[in-house]
This record gives structure tokens, sequence and C-alpha cells, in this order.
């Protein structure tokens, strides 16, 4: 009982911190900020977290490993690379969509991680985008993508992906499957008729 009462304030910690990161930035968000959202005392945080990095930490890798498990799922299918460039696409957008708070916190706040934590992360981050470049060089290779520079296409990519957090409303209505199709359909054909 006690346990569960612990992980349930560990995760509301969590939770206020990712919404704290995001409004006031990671930097700007003091640890008495964060027991006053809470709603303890700036002293008692301290018997649930060591600091703020290690929340920062927590955000970052369980977002790092949400992104992983959603390609394993959206890549594993024998398809062609358009079908499997557009379904990495859409679980991409799934997990920005599902936590707009952590993916916030994801793209931008990652970069105040510590060693060696922070260079866990940056090959991560590389590992995750290779995925992106095995499905280009696949296309490239089947004749269905024309020759592009890869890394330069899948920069582009994330750049039209990463954003989402910023403009995506839950309560316009529009699902995940929608934004990650349009984006791709834009990003594979253009605006040509």
């Amino acid at each position: 009982m006690a346990e569960t009462l612990y992980q349930n304030r560990r995760e509301h910690i969590q939770k206020t911190a990712q919404s704290l990161f995001r409004q006031k930035g990671y930097s700007a968000t003091s640890m008495r900020n964060l027991a006053s959202e809470v709603g303890i005392e700036p002293a008692s945080i301290y018997s649930h977290i060591k600091g703020k990095e290690e929340i920062l930490q927590s955000i970052c890798f369980d977002m790092a490993k949400a992104f992983f498990d959603a390609q394993r799922y959206a890549i594993e299918e024998n398809l062609s690379a358009k079908e499997k460039l557009e379904k990495a696409i859409v679980a991409h957008i799934e997990i920005i969509t599902s936590n707009i708070d952590a993916a916030a916190v994801f793209f931008h706040d990652w970069r105040h991680l510590s060693e060696p934590a922070l260079k866990e992360f940056k090959k991560l981050r590389h590992d995750y985008e290779n995925i992106f470049r095995k499905i280009i060089n696949k296309g490239m290779e089947e004749g269905v993508f024309r020759m592009v520079d890869v890394n330069f296409t899948v920069l582009t990519i994330f750049s039209a992906m990463n954003w989402t957090y910023d403009w995506y409303k839950p309560e316009s209505g529009m699902k995940a499957e929608e934004i990650g199709k349009q984006i791709s359909n834009i990003l594979l054909n253009g605006l040509n008729r």
C-alpha cells in the first residue's frame, strides 16, 4: 500500500514537472516551483526524487523507449518502403500526441542532460533516426523513391513531425493516424496534382 502511494506520488510529480518544464522551460523551473505545484513542502519532494535531472532523464528515456517500441510495431511487417515510411510517421505522431507535455520536454530539454545520460540519449536519437534512414535507402533501392540526400531527407521528415506537439490540439478531433498520413502524403507526394 505504501509503495503504491509512493509510486502514485512519483508519477504525479513527473506529470506536474512535464507540464512545468513545457510552460516555463527546464532551466526556469525550480524544485520549489515543482513542490508548490504538487502541493508538498519543498524539502519533502526529495523523499520522492533526487532532483530535477532525475525527472528529465525519466521523461527523455521513457519517451525514447515509447518511440522505439512504436517503430518496432510499425516496421516489422513485410511492406514496401513507401508503406513502411507512412507507418513509421504515423507511429511517431501517435507517441507525440499521446503525451504532448512529455514530447515538448523530450524535443527541447534533452540538452540539459548531463553525462553519461547525454551521450546515451544522443546515441538513442541517432539509432532512432537510422530506422528512417534505412527506410529511405530501401525505397531508393526499390526504385519507389528518387535518389535523395538521405540525411537531409530524414532531418526534413523529423522537422515536419516533431513540431506537432506545438500545434496539435486534442479537442480539434484530428486523430494521430490522420495527422501522420497527411504529413506522409505531403512529404512523399509534395503538392503535385
